[in-house]
């Protein structure tokens, strides 16, 4: 589809964001509000994959194998880098059992035997565990009528919501699929869904709601207040049809080093958090400080992130694209 260049840059955003949440938790220094960029990544991924489905029509497991191609092999590759890590010892706090790592493998929510969290072997794969269950669901309401995928997807994720209000359990699976979180994907769908329609604020609009966003998120982190994605969520779509209120005024052009980082976002996001532990590490022997620990551990993260996407993803995505055009349907009205 159309570069959509806001939405390119929101993702680079995110991606900096929990790049610097990390570099701050391992400096001593606090940004947690830098996680919310989870949030902004679900929402764009609800309205991406709506967009796509309107503009190319497609049947439930060409997308679903679109999917995993576009998010699996280098996802396993960092889990198989943090397991071989594991076993020479690199990574003294980290616990491998066959369970868990299968479960990490195939996109299995499981308590971590390292720390008892539900967690995958790669710690910040935990929101993968979310995407891939989005897709499944959004896969098979791909067999729906258009009109009525909307709703259903609505009424199921709402659902799931509502019961884990309703009762009590510690199953990983209920944990992870009734948290609220999960509201975010449909409401990424909802933007999108107007965003086809042409109902879309003005760019006046848009500031209000993109400088909102922003003093939403920048009052929880000077306030330090609980994470609560009943919170976050909202923000982040704030900041979303904002970003989409300016892009339909035309305030976006390609910009190349945004645009890098966008394309780089998932890369920056599954690698980053080696190259901040060697950073942290190295500060640590030489005795730097932890301002200037906090800096080499934000730029490390972003450019093996970056390398990552062009050595490793990029090519990775070439050589496994298929060759045959999608198995398409007629889309259903």
């Amino acid at each position: 589809m159309k570069t959509i260049h806001g939405i390119q840059y929101l993702r680079a955003l995110a991606a900096l964001g929990v790049v610097l949440f990390h570099a701050a938790e391992r400096t001593g220094h606090h940004f947690a509000i830098g996680a919310a960029g989870v949030d902004v990544f679900f929402v764009i991924s609800g309205f991406i994959m709506w967009v796509i489905s309107d503009r190319r029509p497609v049947a439930p497991m060409a997308f679903l194998k679109e999917r995993l191609r576009r998010i699996a092999p280098i996802y396993w590759l960092a889990t198989l880098v943090m397991i071989g890590g594991g076993v020479a010892g690199l990574f003294p706090n980290l616990v491998l059992m066959i369970e868990h790592v299968v479960a990490s493998l195939l996109f299995i929510p499981a308590r971590s035997p390292s720390s008892g969290e539900i967690w995958p072997v790669l710690v910040q794969g935990w929101t993968l565990n979310f995407e891939m269950f989005f897709y499944l669901v959004f896969a098979a309401s791909l067999m729906l009528p258009r009109h009525r995928r909307l709703a259903a997807m609505a009424v199921l994720f709402l659902s799931l919501v509502v019961t884990g209000i309703a009762i009590d359990t510690e199953n990983a699976l209920m944990l992870t699929y009734t948290r609220p979180v999960i509201l975010e994907f449909v409401a990424g769908m909802i933007v999108a869904d107007f965003w086809l329609r042409g109902r879309i604020a003005g760019p006046r609009f848009g500031i209000v709601l993109v400088v909102c966003a922003f003093l939403g998120f920048a009052a929880l982190a000077v306030l330090r207040l609980p994470f609560d994605e009943r919170i976050l969520g909202p923000l982040a779509v704030m900041l979303v049809v904002g970003t989409l209120a300016l892009e339909a005024a035309g305030w976006f052009r390609k910009w190349a080093l945004p645009t890098l980082l966008g394309d780089a976002s998932y890369s920056i996001y599954l690698w980053h958090t080696f190259a901040i532990s060697v950073v942290v590490k190295a500060a640590a022997m030489v005795g730097l400080n932890s301002a200037l620990t906090l800096l080499g551990a934000l730029a490390a993260g972003t450019i093996a992130g970056i390398a990552a996407y062009l050595l490793i993803e990029r090519p990775l995505m070439r050589r496994t694209r298929s060759r045959l055009p999608l198995n398409r349907v007629r889309q259903a009205s």
